[in-house]
């Protein structure tokens, strides 16, 4: 079994740094998702008997990395579906996109349309049934040569938001092929991480929050995050 990266864990929670290309929830490829990961840690380390409940509460893309929360009980799971529905877990995502970035800061808005059989949205000037509004928020952290390093929030959670909004400004993920970016990147991934979740805790009421450390294999982070 890989070796989960747990960036924290209680009674009621566990939040663990995904890798990029791993799902969060099995689907029809037949691929081990994390959560499967997940239940394996949970059953040898508590030499569990049986099953051992893991709910998950939200999912992030396939080739993106980062914080996934999870819960360990049914009460924290309850709980945690309805603070996502009031979108009061805030999660920010660092994105390394092609090109120099021009801006220091801004936002947003569009209307997205997902064509479910491409697995891919689009945005939209005209209107559209389907079309649902998109909107996020962008710092500029450090722009390289050839890349720069944003930090995105999202206001909306659409399919792949931050990966189409990004594209139609012009400056596509490093690696997501999908949305218009020149090459892919070693480990099929792309350069988008869940960095930081922050919460009140469900159960303690407590105020949680974590940074998840960038990807390792990919040097890119390292050397744009020591950029400004």
């Amino acid at each position: 079994m890989p070796d989960l990266q747990i960036l924290y864990e209680d009674n009621h929670l566990l939040i663990v740094n995904k890798p990029a290309g791993m799902l969060v929830q099995g689907d029809s490829t037949g691929d081990t998702p994390l959560s499967e990961l997940v239940e394996r840690y949970l059953i040898d380390k508590y030499d569990k008997p049986g099953r051992a409940f893991v709910g998950v509460t939200h999912r992030i893309d396939r080739p993106t990395s980062g914080a996934v929360l999870f819960a360990k009980t049914s009460k924290a799971l309850a709980r945690l579906n309805a603070m996502f529905q009031r979108r009061e877990i805030h999660k920010v995502y660092h994105a390394v996109v092609c090109g120099a970035f021009p801006q220091k800061a801004g936002e947003a808005k569009n209307l997205l349309y997902r064509n479910r059989k491409q697995n891919k949205s689009y945005v939209v000037t005209e209107p559209h049934a389907e079309a649902k509004r998109a909107w996020l928020t962008y710092e500029r952290l450090s722009v390289g040569d050839r890349y720069s390093l944003l930090a995105v929030t999202l206001h909306t959670g659409r399919h792949h938001q931050i990966r189409t909004q990004l594209s139609h400004m012009g400056y596509p993920i490093k690696g997501d092929l999908k949305y218009g970016a020149p090459r892919s990147n070693k480990d099929g991934g792309i350069s988008l991480h869940a960095r930081i979740l922050s919460f009140e805790h469900p159960v303690t009421h407590e105020h949680v929050e974590v940074v998840a450390p960038y990807p390792e294999d990919d040097a890119i982070w390292s050397l744009l995050s020591h950029t400004k």
